[in-house]
């Protein structure tokens, strides 16, 4: 069989069976979208064409002029749509409409609710457009050709989407591709000339390339013999056109189209610069997290124009890596065409737009918390742990950074992180000059964690923080407003003027009287502690574990161990509330042997209590039997 008529029948990759099953199955609720979806990877050829074409002229064949043009036959049933861009190989074919390009397909499957709707959103997520031409076709035909090859290696993919496909070369003039709808019984409504431009103008007017349509004869107009067309959308790019000439509704679809998203943005901001650097950002906040945000060496970044010519897909040189969620376009005057990823990683003219549209998008994001709590909220639930790695990677915005984190805190019941640093530091009590917080592994834990309780006892607000990378943010964000932040797990506890003279000096004079218990408690516990201390932050516990100043918390250990860093040694510092009965009872009991099987009860209770798990939990389990037997006996 000689390769020009090669023909294959393949099978979808298993995940694409599944979506297309889906998607037959009516998932969308809006099913005109197909167009905007088609368009849209139209305009991606586009795009990749002249950027190959900088380099290599001669892939645009003599015709420069880029274009998408839509047509349909009704006695055919069919909607016929046909650009000039890129085109595909026989290869490329096969791999992009065979499979899903995307690591995170399993993760889609997993994610399915069966809702409609929201499921809906889902496959936004993981830019699978090409495949919603089967909610309306039950045939689907791609004529293509790659630009720069010859026209006997034009190729057609067709397929019914019942799990295979066919692939065979054929004779193609034309670089480009063209994809042939044949529509279900009951969707010939958009084989219909006055539909298919209303649904352009609505979803893709903004696409920077003219969108043709078959110019329709009225009356006794005379038809051409030959088809005439005309432009039904705006054809310039949106981000060049004033902000007062835009409508909410253009940017919103602009973003679906730049994004591969279903959903509205949150926020965005559009703005051009003039005088030193000439560039127009457009920048997008979106509305949930894509499936890849916690994948560091995901796709991310701006798409890249140089003078309204397409340059990259996944700039990410514009923007710290803790901003990787922004979507957007940025089309510059000032970086030289012949830009290559090397050129583009750094130089004057990339660090100081990179720093102006970091602090724009610092800026977008504290107006949406300022005018829009609740958007805010749903923000911070989608983004707020990948906003927490700014201030380790971002200095000199670490502060504007800092304005824009939420916790928990003791002074609000419900456990989501609502509070703001600001909000915070408006209730600090009278003499209060640190900032108080714990961490750990759970709201429920660090709620009930004896470390709060000399501090719900004087009324003073603590927050409560419970995301992995916590403890890690804490080691950069050393301070707020001019006050430093002090974890009340860690080191010797000094509340400063918000305790007392009297306080201070009852504290000194308990601590010399318990000067023999601690001894005992020092060689009962022997290697297990750094050090044995009385406590000035309990109430209601007999004892807790704190940490050395310069030791790691429970939740860095955690992650080191988890990726397999070996950790530094360190022991905690045992902590008892001298006035607890049991602590009283401890130092009444004159068996030496039954001091040490309590003290390595308390012990064990605390670490528990600090949320870790026990180094030899059998013998825990076996102290505390044998004092339930002599307590029953």
């Amino acid at each position: 069989m000689s390769v020009e008529t090669r023909k294959e029948t393949l099978g979808f990759q298993t995940e694409v069976k599944q979506l297309l099953h889906l998607m037959i199955h009516s998932l969308y609720s809006n099913k005109e979208i197909f167009l905007r979806e088609l368009i849209s990877n139209a305009s991606d050829a586009a795009d990749k064409l002249r950027f190959e074409a900088l380099a290599k002229p001669e892939l645009l064949e003599g015709g420069a002029e880029l274009k998408i043009r839509v047509s349909f036959d009704k006695d055919a049933k069919t909607v016929t749509l046909e650009d000039n861009g890129v085109g595909m190989s026989r290869e490329d074919v096969i791999a992009h409409l065979g499979t899903i390009a995307k690591s995170g397909t399993a993760d889609f499957l997993k994610n399915l609710s069966g809702d409609q709707k929201k499921d809906s959103h889902l496959i936004g997520q993981f830019g699978v457009g090409f495949y919603s031409a089967f909610i309306v076709a039950d045939k689907v035909e791609v004529f293509t050709r790659r630009a720069g090859q010859p026209a006997s290696e034009g190729v057609l993919w067709s397929s019914r989407g019942e799990g295979e496909f066919e692939v065979e070369n054929i004779d193609k003039a034309e670089r480009g591709t063209r994809i042939v709808l044949h529509l279900k019984e009951g969707e010939e409504e958009f084989a219909d000339g006055w539909r298919l431009r209303n649904i352009i103008k609505k979803y893709s007017d903004h696409i920077a390339l003219p969108i043709e349509l078959p110019k329709e004869h009225h009356g006794d107009e005379e038809k051409p013999a030959e088809t005439e067309w005309e432009t039904v959308n705006r054809a310039s790019a949106l981000w060049t056109r004033p902000r007062t000439e835009v409508k909410d509704e253009e940017y919103q679809e602009f973003y679906k189209h730049v994004a591969h998203d279903y959903e509205n943005p949150l926020a965005w901001s559009h703005n051009k610069v003039e005088g030193k650097l000439e560039y127009t950002s457009l920048l997008y906040v979106p509305a949930r997290a894509p499936f890849d945000l916690y994948q560091r060496e995901a796709p991310k970044g701006l798409k890249l124009y140089v003078q309204r010519v397409f340059i990259m897909d996944q700039a990410d040189q514009f923007l710290p890596l803790y901003l990787r969620f922004i979507k957007g376009v940025i089309d510059s005057n000032d970086l030289s065409l012949n830009v290559s990823r090397e050129i583009l990683q750094s130089g004057p003219v990339v660090d100081s737009m990179k720093s102006a549209l970091t602090k724009r998008v610092l800026d977008m994001l504290e107006k949406l918390a300022k005018g829009e709590p609740e958007q805010y909220k749903s923000f911070w639930k989608h983004f707020g742990q990948v906003l927490k790695e700014g201030p380790a990677e971002d200095f000199a915005n670490r502060e504007k950074i800092a304005g824009l984190l939420r916790f928990a805190s003791t002074s609000d019941e419900s456990g989501e992180p609502s509070v703001s640093l600001a909000d915070y530091v408006s209730r600090l009590k009278e003499g209060q000059d640190k900032l108080y917080y714990l961490t750990g592994e759970s709201y429920a834990q660090v709620k009930n964690s004896p470390h709060l309780e000399v501090f719900r006892k004087k009324g003073i607000e603590v927050l409560l923080l419970t995301d992995r990378i916590d403890e890690w943010l804490m080691s950069y964000l050393t301070e707020f407003d001019g006050k430093h932040f002090v974890d009340v797990a860690r080191g010797d506890l000094d509340l400063g003027k918000l305790d007392s003279e009297e306080d201070k000096k009852a504290q000194e004079e308990v601590a010399k009287t318990k000067e023999g218990l601690v001894e005992r408690l020092k060689a009962a516990l022997g290697e297990q502690v750094a050090e044995v201390r009385v406590s000035h932050r309990l109430t209601d516990s007999p004892a807790i574990l704190a940490i050395g100043e310069a030791d790691l918390g429970l939740q860095m250990r955690q992650i080191l161990e988890a990726s397999g860093q070996k950790v530094p040694d360190s022991k905690p510092i045992f902590e008892f509330n001298p006035t607890h009965p049991l602590i009283e009872k401890l130092d009444r009991e004159p068996d030496e042997d039954r001091f040490g099987e309590l003290s390595h009860i308390l012990f064990d209770q605390a670490a528990l209590a600090a949320g870790d798990s026990l180094k030899d939990p059998a013998s825990y389990v076996r102290r505390l039997n044998k004092l339930l037997v002599e307590l029953s006996a």
